[in-house]
């Protein structure tokens, strides 16, 4: 893997966890684990575009 790759995996994990945490302490926020698929789904997709707006290559 390349190294900026393995830097988004961890940017993306931490910023789940960030987000399954607040969403658990909060329960009317909504449940923790789909909150957290939004966030790194959304984070994956704006890194992966380069800012560009278009789908993430393969």
């Amino acid at each position: 893997m390349d190294d900026p790759l393995d830097l988004r995996v961890l940017v993306l994990l931490l910023l789940g966890g960030c987000t399954v945490y607040i969403a658990y302490q909060h329960p009317q926020v909504g449940v923790a684990a789909l909150v957290a698929v939004g966030v790194v789904t959304a984070a994956y997709m704006l890194l992966s575009t380069g800012g560009s707006g278009g789908p993430p290559t393969p």
